[in-house]
């Protein structure tokens, strides 16, 4: 029994497509169902499901089964449309009928849309012409006053760039002069430093802190003052030129986005429909790549202008505080070496007095030695002519010693020869006396022409250094002109 109702469902539930017969519409209505044949006749299908369970339900007999094996046999065989039978038919007349009037129907109204569409279409057509045309003309004007914009802002940017390289230029020779004005501050301080190690040189009470030294410590102050103010500024301009060029290089840069934006829309207002280069870009109205508005587009070119003017404003300002400046230090350290210079012509002046001086004290001291030293000599003379007066008088007493008894008598030549003996010991003790105190004044005169020579030696030595040494050096400092960073 189930063989039998699944060949049953399978041979009638299901049945093939004939695509014998053509379409009936350019619809193709007939082939919109796809339900099977048999949901045009649900009877057929109720009458085979009852037999279906009608047949499950009873007992099978011989004679059954045989012919079920038969319809088995049949339904193996191929399918035929003749094999076909009222139960299995898909339309009705009245089906075909209705169909047909549709399809009239379909027709005539897809005709007449189409109709009204086509007359719609043609003045769509007509008016999107006439507004795609205003709407190009419109545009190409946009174009053109935008073109007179970016002419305009150039023109402003390059007037400006050209006054901006003007100012660099003369920045930078500006510059250039405050650099070579402190480069030869070098020479000058070198000179000054190397005055002040020499006079280090002065010996003994020549070692004194003398206007000189004054000068010269306050000339090395005002070189190194000179050259911190002029190192300031140069550190100024330097930066100064960093924002010169850093706003040159914005307005150049403004001018090349111009230049490229005035070449596309030139580009742009010469595009006309015959033109070659033209094509589709799908999507682009959509992008929005615009970083600017107008007001922020005409805003922006002007800050820059307004900025860069503003830097060289500042810029030529410097430059008038630069020239001040250097005219401000060299006429300092001129007047300070004129100050050290005829600080150093005094002190020489002095120093040559005293030496002339010392050299006179000498001489008289020379002089005065030999003098002393021929005393000495003739008192060592006449200590030497006194010895033999008391060698005679010594040898008369101790001779007359000698006399016998009685005759030792203290008789007048005994008394005049003691009194001798101790005038002449006297006369020698003074002649001593004398001789020590020569020696004495000798020995101070020595030292005082040591001290007087050794005065010389140490005034000598201050007038070389200063004279020699220092001002040989100072007859070479830098001209005014080349103070100024002229040459």
């Amino acid at each position: 029994m189930e063989l039998i109702g699944s060949t049953l469902t399978a041979t009638y539930a299901r049945p093939k497509t004939s695509h014998f017969l053509p379409a009936i519409s350019t619809m193709a209505s007939s082939y919109r169902n796809t339900q099977p044949a048999l949901a045009m006749n649900p009877s057929a299908n109720l009458w085979r499901t009852n037999s279906y369970f009608k047949s499950s339900s009873t007992v099978p007999t011989p004679s059954s089964l045989q012919r079920e094996n038969l319809d088995l046999v049949r339904a193996k065989t191929m399918f035929y449309p003749s094999n076909r039978t009222a139960l299995t038919t898909r339309y009705t007349p009245d089906d075909w009928y209705k169909s047909n009037q549709n399809n009239y129907r379909e027709s005539e109204s897809s005709r007449k849309s189409a109709e009204r569409l086509r007359r719609d279409t043609m003045r769509l057509m007509q008016d999107r012409e006439q507004m795609t045309r205003r709407t190009q003309e419109s545009t190409s004007k946009n174009i053109g006053e935008r073109l007179n914009d970016i002419v305009f802002w150039r023109s402003e940017l390059t007037h400006e760039t050209d006054n901006m390289v003007t100012e660099i230029a003369a920045l930078t020779e500006v510059k250039r002069r405050l650099e070579r004005a402190l480069a030869e501050t070098e020479g000058p301080l070198q000179v000054s430093q190397e005055c002040l190690y020499h006079r280090e040189k002065r010996m003994s009470i020549d070692l004194v802190h003398d206007d000189v030294e004054k000068d010269l410590i306050k000339e090395v102050e005002v070189i190194k003052s000179c050259q911190e103010r002029m190192r300031r500024y140069l550190d100024r301009a330097i930066a100064q030129l960093a924002s010169n060029r850093a706003a040159q290089h914005e307005l150049e840069r403004d001018m090349s986005d111009k230049v490229t934006a005035q070449r596309i829309d030139d580009r742009c207002h010469h595009l006309r429909n015959t033109s070659d280069g033209i094509g589709y870009y799908r999507g682009i109205e959509r992008l929005d790549p615009s970083l600017s508005l107008p007001d922020s587009w005409s805003k922006f070119t002007d800050d820059n202008i307004l900025h860069s003017q503003s830097e060289r404003a500042s810029s030529h300002k410097l430059r008038d505080e630069i020239e001040i400046l250097l005219n401000t230090t060299s006429n300092e350290m001129w007047n300070q070496f004129n100050n050290v210079n005829v600080a150093f012509t005094n002190r020489v002046s002095e120093t040559a007095d005293a030496k002339n001086s010392l050299q006179t004290h000498l001489a008289k001291t020379l002089q005065e030695i030999f003098q002393t030293e021929m005393l000495i000599e003739s008192l060592k003379k006449a200590l030497r002519d006194k010895e033999c007066p008391l060698k005679v008088a010594q040898t008369r007493l101790e001779e007359r010693t000698r006399r016998p008894n009685i005759e030792l008598c203290r008789d007048n030549p005994h008394h005049r020869l003691v009194s001798e003996v101790r005038e002449i010991e006297d006369t020698i003790h003074k002649l001593q006396e004398r001789l020590m105190e020569a020696e004495n004044t000798l020995q101070n005169l020595v030292k005082t022409k040591v001290t007087l020579e050794h005065d010389l030696s140490i005034k000598a030595n201050s007038l070389f250094l200063d004279q020699e040494k220092c001002m040989s050096m100072r007859k070479c400092f830098p001209s005014m002109p080349r103070l100024v960073g002229y040459t």
